[in-house]
């Protein structure tokens, strides 16, 4: 049994003390051991480029642009977040199952699929938790209001920061394949962006400032996207629509100071990690 069968979700980083700072427990929780690291740096700032964009739509278009910026409705707007997010995910991860099953067994990324299911459970859960606070609150008494007002502002900083490390790494779909992360946060991007499209008439925009602002982020999180999953491609050798199992040994890395890991990614010798330990 590899080393990976024997690592705990956080391995060690959730302790007592996380507990007091959320975006410590958010950080152990919503990025588990598990998940590979990225193969080089510059896909990491790829990816850290394509949670920024992300953030500035949600932030600056759909919040502040559209409906106005609100407290009172973040728990809110994080909970549709987080169900759009459960639907959209295992859908778009299902049709890529589909396409590989030509070059490879499902049964080999099964483990992994499960745990990325647990993750995206466990955020959707944790939005939930959070805006059932802020609701409840409002229906009791003074000083029940205000413990669970404290406990919504901290459940609502740890789903924040969860969500930073969830648009990284999505859901941890990069232990199941490389390019999965940059294909989710494109489809995601789009389908909030086809129903403000769709609606934007409603809300009084202008036709051609509704369009930009509304189209600003998706083309951009495509576009770096793109770039990611084509440096995965040239210097990698993977490819969205093969299996992980056909891809080639990860190379040497360029720089001894930065040492992603190696080995093909569904190797038997590799155990549950299918990035290795």
């Amino acid at each position: 049994m590899g080393n990976a069968h024997r690592r705990r979700w956080t391995d060690g980083d959730l302790t007592a003390g996380s507990y007091l700072l959320p975006h410590r427990a958010a950080r152990a929780v919503f990025h588990p051991a598990w998940i590979p690291d990225a193969l080089d740096p510059t896909v990491e700032r790829l990816k850290r480029a394509r949670v920024a964009v992300g953030f500035v739509a949600a932030l600056g278009v759909h919040l502040v642009i559209e409906t106005g910026f609100s407290w009172v409705d973040l728990p809110r707007n994080a909970t549709i977040a987080a169900i759009v997010l459960f639907c959209v995910t295992p859908l778009t991860t299902g049709v890529m199952l589909l396409v590989w099953r030509r070059g490879g067994t499902v049964r080999r990324m099964r483990a992994r699929l499960f745990d990325t299911v647990k993750l995206l459970s466990l955020f959707t859960a944790s939005a939930l938790v959070c805006f059932e606070l802020f609701v409840f609150g409002e229906k009791v008494g003074t000083i029940p209001k205000i413990v669970l007002s404290g406990l919504g502002l901290w459940m609502l900083l740890f789903l924040i920061w969860g969500a930073v490390q969830l648009t990284g790494n999505f859901f941890g779909t990069a232990a199941v394949h490389r390019c999965l992360p940059p294909l989710l946060a494109t489809v995601t991007s789009w389908v909030p962006a086809v129903s403000d499209l769709v609606g934007s008439d409603e809300r009084g925009m202008d036709n051609f400032v509704g369009v930009v602002c509304i189209l600003s982020a998706p083309v951009t999180v495509t576009a770096i996207g793109l770039l990611e999953a084509h440096r995965l491609k040239k210097h990698y050798g993977i490819r969205l629509m093969a299996h992980p199992a056909t891809f080639r040994p990860a190379p040497a890395p360029r720089s001894a100071a930065y040492l992603p890991q190696q080995g093909n990614p569904f190797s038997p010798h590799n155990g549950r990690n299918p990035y290795g330990a």
